[in-house]
């Protein structure tokens, strides 16, 4: 007899146990939220809309993927930066494992994001502001812009900055910036049912020896709460 693909843990809507009361909590965190109750789960997007199945993207990989194996038979093949390393994700039939890159990295995307976002809203506002100016002033256009001139370079230099010397350490320093994390945050696997959340302090174990701790649990077992607001 062929052994079962799914494990006895895996997700089944008919065997959800009931759920126990809801643990103490501070009353902070009682305020405007509800805990959702296990299972009846409900499809309420198709899952196309996280897919990309057109014919013209299909057709575009299928290409770049041919080329690939032709110039590796050929031996021409100079494989791109990075290609290999490993992210700690994994996203296949069965695994769905969830990580992000270094903090080192992520210092590099804020300067390039942040410092761009702040910049283009501090010239809308500031713009809005010397509009605003205008109508109520005596003085020419060109007197009040000039008046703006020590504000401008107050606010809008250190995002600039920032923008630039992030937008040039991505482009032109791939190595200096590009790190991938120590390993992955949480893992939901189809097969066997459990949510896994990697444990980095794991008593201390990760620093003294590398060992991550592995906290694993059904889907249905972690509570989820909806918050709500007046503008939500």
């Amino acid at each position: 007899m062929d052994q079962p693909y799914y494990a006895s843990t895996a997700y089944n809507p008919a065997s959800i146990p009931n759920q126990p009361p809801s643990a103490e909590r501070p009353w902070i965190k009682r305020f405007a939220k509800v805990r959702l109750p296990w299972g009846n789960t409900q499809d309420v997007a198709p899952e196309r809309i996280l897919c990309d199945l057109k014919p013209k993207s299909l057709r575009f990989w299928e290409a770049a993927e041919k080329e690939r194996l032709e110039q590796k038979a050929q031996g021409t093949y100079v494989p791109p930066l990075f290609e290999g390393t490993d992210l700690h994700q994994k996203y296949d039939h069965e695994h769905f494992r969830y990580a992000l890159l270094s903090k080192r990295s992520h210092f590099w995307l804020l300067m390039l994001g942040g410092g761009r976002f702040i910049f283009l809203i501090s010239i809308f506002i500031l713009l809005i502001m010397y509009l605003a100016e205008l109508i109520d002033t005596d003085d020419s256009w060109l007197e009040l812009a000039a008046s703006y001139i020590p504000t401008l370079s107050i606010l809008l230099a250190p995002p600039l900055v920032c923008w630039l010397i992030g937008a040039f350490v991505i482009r032109f320093f791939p190595r200096l910036w590009f790190k991938p994390s120590r390993g992955p945050l949480w893992e939901l696997n189809r097969r066997t049912g459990l949510v896994t959340v990697f444990d980095y302090d794991n008593n201390g174990e990760y620093k003294k020896n590398g060992t991550i701790g592995e906290i694993t649990a059904p889907f249905y077992e972690f509570d989820a709460y909806i918050a709500t607001s007046p503008d939500r």
